[in-house]
């Protein structure tokens, strides 16, 4: 049987398990749950190669359950229906251990498929694992997201790729039988993406190519092997997130040839239009913000245009917000606005909030200072007074930091005449 590398070293336990360490790490938020068996219904979302099916059935080793799988791609209704009877017989309503029902990339179900999983959820017949590696908020029929709970799988980091590649060389029988000098890892990291899949499929690759028992492993000779074995774009596997990559980065780049180049290449792959879509309109924000709001947008009706229309029209849509996002004004302002903050809510914790910008509903909080000494910016010249906004410790700290660009320009101009000195405007 010709089984690949990542399925021949798949970890069977905890302990295996590589990443992730934010869930079932020593301190992760699903590890007592695992070791005590009590598991919810639940969405794991994240990249592909990130371990999402081997977690799935690590906990369902872990907590001693029987286990059920389908996959999305090829299940209909009539095999969910199947697999829930056959799960209600082996446990179910009567047994604290009900069977675990995994779904791989549950965001390819419909909405019908999706609602003939709610009674066994609703009912504890099964305990459902779904597997996504697109937004459940967008992908997931309300009802059932609302019955799971949704964890966040990561794209492996450097340490966690090269502990895999140090992994497989120890552990898998067949390489144990060859001598592997890693001696370069960069091509091999650059070219995962950081999927784990991903990374030893290529390594194996480049290991089967070599027809010598002492092999050792260098950027060059990664290159060479890997470019002798480029695959056509597949929008469930490997090329799916380095095309929207490239199609992201050309728009950022202000390339409209090389976006529509990009944007070809998902249409002719058949690449799901609401996929394209989501993209541009996080593009619309991230890329261009400010510097040109009307992005937003064309992006957002852009969603719901190509939503609605489908393939073949939608790719005139696509294209044009395409060339649009490409063509406009960039900003990442906004993006690393939020990002500075969100890390000083990390690096601060819950300050204080001002007693002036506090709610005074009752009598208590008045008495309290809640609410008092707040300045009323409609009662005042041009609707602007300078107060502060911002906890003690974080007094005069600027998060937000216009762009260079014509409209930004003027917002800096908007916001120095307004505040003076105090962001440094």
């Amino acid at each position: 049987m010709n089984e690949p590398l990542a399925e021949r070293i798949r970890p069977k336990s905890l302990e295996e398990y590589i990443s992730q360490k934010h869930l079932v790490g020593d301190d992760g938020s699903l590890t007592s749950q695992i070791k005590k068996g009590a598991i919810p219904s639940l969405i794991l979302w994240g990249p592909p190669g990130t371990g999402k099916t081997t977690l799935a059935n690590i906990i369902a080793h872990e907590s001693k359950r029987p286990f059920y799988t389908l996959s999305a791609i090829n299940s209909g209704v009539k095999d969910i229906r199947e697999v829930i009877d056959k799960a209600k017989q082996s446990g179910g309503l009567f047994t604290a251990k009900n069977p675990i029902l995994f779904i791989d990339e549950i965001h390819r179900f419909s909405k019908s498929q999706q609602d003939s999983l709610l009674g066994a959820v609703e009912k504890g017949w099964v305990t459902l694992i779904g597997a996504t590696t697109e937004n459940p908020s967008f992908e997931v029929i309300p009802a059932l997201l609302s019955r799971c709970q949704v964890y966040i799988l990561n794209a492996f980091n450097k340490e966690d790729l090269e502990a895999l590649l140090k992994r497989a060389i120890e552990e898998d029988r067949l390489l144990k039988e060859k001598s592997i000098n890693l001696k370069e890892t960069e091509a091999l990291l650059r070219l995962s993406g950081g999927d784990g899949r991903k990374l030893l499929n290529i390594f194996e690759l480049v290991i089967n190519s070599e027809d010598k028992d002492a092999i050792t492993i260098t950027d060059g000779l990664v290159m060479k092997k890997v470019q002798k074995n480029i695959v056509r774009y597949d929008k469930t596997g490997e090329q799916h997130y380095d095309i929207v990559s490239a199609f992201i980065k050309s728009i950022r780049g202000s390339d409209p040839n090389g976006a529509v180049y990009w944007l070809a290449r998902m249409i002719e792959g058949g690449e799901d239009v609401k996929f394209i879509a989501r993209r541009m309109l996080i593009a619309a924000s991230e890329d261009i913000g400010n510097a040109n709001p009307t992005a937003l947008v064309i992006a957002n009706n852009t969603f719901q245009a190509v939503t609605t229309i489908g393939y073949p029209e939608a790719r005139i849509i696509l294209s044009q917000c395409a060339v649009y996002l490409a063509t406009s004004p960039k900003s990442n302002a906004s993006y690393e606005a939020i990002n500075k903050a969100v890390t000083a809510v990390k690096q601060t914790g819950d300050l204080s909030i001002p007693l002036h910008l506090r709610n005074a509903p009752t009598k208590l909080m008045k008495e309290l200072g809640y609410g008092e000494d707040y300045k009323y910016a409609h009662s005042y010249n041009n609707n602007f007074v300078e107060q502060e906004f911002l906890p003690q410790k974080l007094e005069n700290t600027t998060f937000y930091n216009p762009g260079n660009n014509q409209r930004e320009n003027a917002l800096r101009d908007f916001l120095k005449n307004r505040w003076k000195n105090k962001y440094g405007y």
